[in-house]
C-alpha cells in the first residue's frame, strides 16, 4: 500500500493513544488542507499491509488505530485488512474521509463497504476552510461529522457522536 507515513502515540487523531496510518493519494485537494503533501497517488512510500499491521501491534499502549490521509478510501482493501487486524486485537478504528458517509454507502466497490464496515467512528466530509474551527474535537471544519458507523449502518440514517 502507499502510505505518507505512520504515527504512534497520537491524542489528536480520535479517542485514546493512537496509531495512525496517513495513506498516500487524496481527490478531494481542499483548499487549506492540513496534509497536502498526501494529495499526490505516487507520493509517499510503498509498504506492504503486514509491516503496517506490525509496526501498529508493537506498541500496547495503543488504545486504537485511525486511518487518515490523503484518503484511506482510495485504498479500501488494504485499509480493511489493517482495519480487521486493530479489531481482532482489541483495538478501536476511527477514519477520516472527504467522501460523506451516504455516499460511501452509494460505492458500488466492495471492498468500500467491507472497509466501512469495519470503522468504528467515521469523521466524513471534505475540510471546508470557511467552516475551519479549532473548537470541535477531532474535525476541522464544522460541516463535518464524526458518525457512529455500527448504529448508523443498524438505523439506517447517520447517527452522529457528540
Amino acid at each position: 500500500m502507499r502510505i505518507a507515513g505512520l504515527v504512534q502515540d497520537s491524542i489528536v487523531d480520535g479517542r485514546g493513544m493512537r496509531f495512525v496510518v496517513f495513506t498516500q493519494g487524496c481527490p478531494h485537494h481542499c483548499e487549506g488542507c492540513h496534509n497536502p503533501e498526501t494529495h499526490d497517488p505516487s507520493g509517499g512510500k510503498e509498504l506492504t499491509v503486514d509491516a503496517v499491521i506490525k509496526e501498529m501491534l508493537s506498541n500496547p499502549m495503543t488504545d486504537g488505530v485511525t486511518l487518515s490521509g490523503g484518503e484511506p478510501f482510495m485504498q479500501p482493501q488494504d485499509c480493511a485488512e489493517i482495519a480487521k487486524a486493530a479489531h481482532n486485537a482489541g483495538l478501536n478504528v476511527w477514519a477520516y474521509t472527504g467522501y460523506t458517509f451516504e455516499k460511501l454507502l452509494e460505492s458500488e466497490n466492495e471492498a468500500v463497504r467491507e472497509l466501512l464496515n469495519e470503522v468504528d467512528v467515521l469523521i466524513d466530509g471534505p475540510f471546508v476552510l470557511k467552516e475551519r474551527s479549532l473548537s470541535i474535537p477531532w474535525r476541522g471544519s464544522k460541516n463535518q461529522r464524526m458518525i457512529d458507523v455500527a448504529q448508523s449502518l443498524i438505523e439506517g440514517r447517520v447517527v452522529q457522536l457528540d
